[in-house]
């Protein structure tokens, strides 16, 4: 049976039961929590007796400036994991839960493609072990308890234009931005405006993804900021009294998820947090259980290294109080031409002259990840089956100016064959290459020194413009005692700067910040740069046109 894009759906042929995946990396059923056949969650207080003395080695997956259409990181990162296993080393693939909004959206889904997947994809495309319903759930409760107590005569002064929470959903919902609620006021509470997140942008998520414990999440949620009072005095989830509640809705969702590639080799999927509005990485937990039990994790983080590898280097490793040993940054012939002038519609026309131009935003990641974080790099470029010859020869002469390692990669027609070389070349660059990894700021430094480092020396801006308002909010935050919190930019995922217009390595630019916001319970400040938008909206030509379920069950038109 297929699926409708020529994939059988009959799983099982195609995979092992969730048990004899988990053997392979040392763990029982009584590590396990199923989820029927093929998914489970690992329980993390049996992980505690299996470590090993020496954990794994750790890969960044990262990616040069990305088209519309994604560039298939999620893909190499899956193949990678899957050669590695070939090259006799015991790897596990760590990733992103999907969103339904780029399920239904213009990406489609998370899961890989071809031969080189994770599975069930459909069930982990849709509903999944239930996540990110239960961050929606925690996430609303805090949203209908903050509206609950200034319904019921206000008692912690919450002064409604200062309300900061907004709601959450997971899907594309433009007309969700800005809403009016409470329109019987009598019945309902107070009107006023209201918006909406997409829940890969909840600080719910961002917490679950960095929490270690039950008690650290109940703290880490209590942290919520929920809104002011009319004299700026903070009001805080705990002051709600809220975090005991949700953290139970959250209870299940605390703990990774195991699942199979297409070779049925391990692969954990936990959170969802967007790499251009969020940290754009799968959780803590999920990292440190894929290090304990493995000799390579390698790791997926969101959109380019200006994005997801950026906040990696600078918020999760120093929770993890580690680099990676290696980051491969993947990269297409269809990218360069991108960024070398060429439209959305002719990109899989050859265009020798395009790659070259386009090939100065390869130059900005490879300076990017070497030369500003100071990792070892391997360059995995993605090849397509509309790329000639002629232009992947050109990309290599390239590559090889700069004095960098790659490879190419064919892993969604060959699988883990078609990552062999990429493998063998990371394996090399975590033994032999020297590994300098440092943040770019130190976490305790006051909120504008950091934003001013990470704009000029990740981004390359050569000043930065704040808007009144988010002045406003920084010294707001430094008086509540929030200074010393992690930087996390939302800002554009097709561009360097903060402009998507600009194209390949942008220079002398101005970066403006219009807002800054705080996630306090995350531990976050968040600039928000240019035209950023918390919530995104289904396209014309939506792939939800194309999901559908057969009369057998079978849901069709994934990819």
């Amino acid at each position: 049976m297929s699926n409708g894009n020529g994939v059988s759906t009959d799983k099982s042929s195609l995979l092992d039961d969730v048990r004899t995946v988990a053997s392979k990396i040392g763990l029982e059923e009584n590590d396990l929590v199923l989820y029927g056949k093929y998914k489970a969650k690992i329980n993390l207080e049996t992980l505690k007796n299996k470590k090993q003395q020496k954990p794994g080695k750790l890969i960044l997956v990262t990616a040069t400036t990305p088209t519309p259409f994604g560039e298939g990181k999620t893909t190499i990162s899956i193949g990678l994991s899957m050669a590695l296993w070939q090259e006799a080393k015991k790897s596990i693939v760590v990733l992103r839960e999907p969103s339904l909004g780029p399920v239904f959206g213009i990406k489609g889904g998370a899961t890989g493609g071809g031969k080189t997947m994770v599975q069930p994809m459909d069930e982990i495309n849709l509903h999944f072990t239930g996540d990110f319903h239960a961050v929606t759930s925690s996430h609303n409760l805090l949203s209908a308890m903050t509206d609950a107590s200034i319904f019921h005569g206000n008692p912690l002064g919450i002064d409604q234009p200062r309300l900061l929470w907004p709601r959450t959903i997971d899907m594309n919902d433009r007309t969700l931005r800005r809403i009016i609620i409470g329109l019987e006021a009598f019945k309902s509470g107070p009107m006023r405006e209201e918006s909406f997140v997409i829940t890969p942008a909840s600080e719910i998520m961002a917490i679950l993804g960095l929490a270690r414990s039950y008690d650290d999440l109940k703290k880490k949620l209590g942290n919520i900021l929920v809104g002011l009072t009319k004299d700026k005095r903070g009001v805080f989830a705990r002051d709600l009294r809220a975090e005991g509640a949700m953290a139970a809705l959250l209870k299940d969702a605390t703990i990774p998820n195991l699942v199979q590639t297409s070779d049925r080799t391990p692969a954990i999927v936990h959170t969802g947090p967007f790499g251009n509005i969020a940290h754009g990485t799968c959780s803590l937990s999920a990292i440190e259980t894929a290090l304990s039990l493995s000799e390579y994790a390698v790791v997926e983080a969101g959109f380019g290294s200006d994005l997801g590898a950026e906040k990696f280097l600078n918020i999760v490793s120093q929770e993890l109080q580690r680099g990676p040993d290696a980051a491969v940054i993947v990269t297409t012939i269809r990218s360069l031409k991108f960024h070398g002038g060429v439209g959305k519609t002719d990109l899989q026309k050859e265009n020798v002259e395009a790659i070259k131009k386009g090939f100065d935003n390869v130059r900005a990641h490879i300076h990017l990840m070497r030369d500003v974080f100071g990792l070892p790099i391997v360059i995995a470029i993605n090849r397509f089956t509309y790329d000639t010859d002629r232009e992947v020869e050109i990309l290599s002469a390239l590559l090889e100016k700069e004095g960098v390692r790659f490879a190419v990669a064919d892993g969604f027609t060959k699988g883990a064959e078609g990552l062999a070389e990429v493998a063998r070349t990371v394996i090399d660059s975590t033994e032999n290459a020297e590994n300098n990894y440092a943040p770019v700021y130190s976490i305790g430094a006051p909120i504008l020194e950091k934003i001013d480092l990470v704009a000029k020396k990740v981004y390359g801006a050569s000043e930065i413009e704040y808007s009144r308002k988010a002045i406003r909010s920084i010294d707001l935050f430094e008086k509540l005692g929030l200074g010393k919190l992690y930087i996390c930019m939302a800002k554009t995922q097709y561009s360097i700067s903060d402009q998507a217009s600009l194209k390949g390595w942008p220079r002398n630019f101005k970066l403006r910040i219009d807002d800054v916001r705080v996630k306090s319970g995350a531990g976050f400040i968040v600039p928000l740069c240019g035209d950023i938008m918390e919530m995104p909206g289904l396209p014309k030509e939506p792939a939800a046109w194309n999901v559908n379920i057969d009369e057998n069950g079978e849901i069709i038109g994934l990819f």
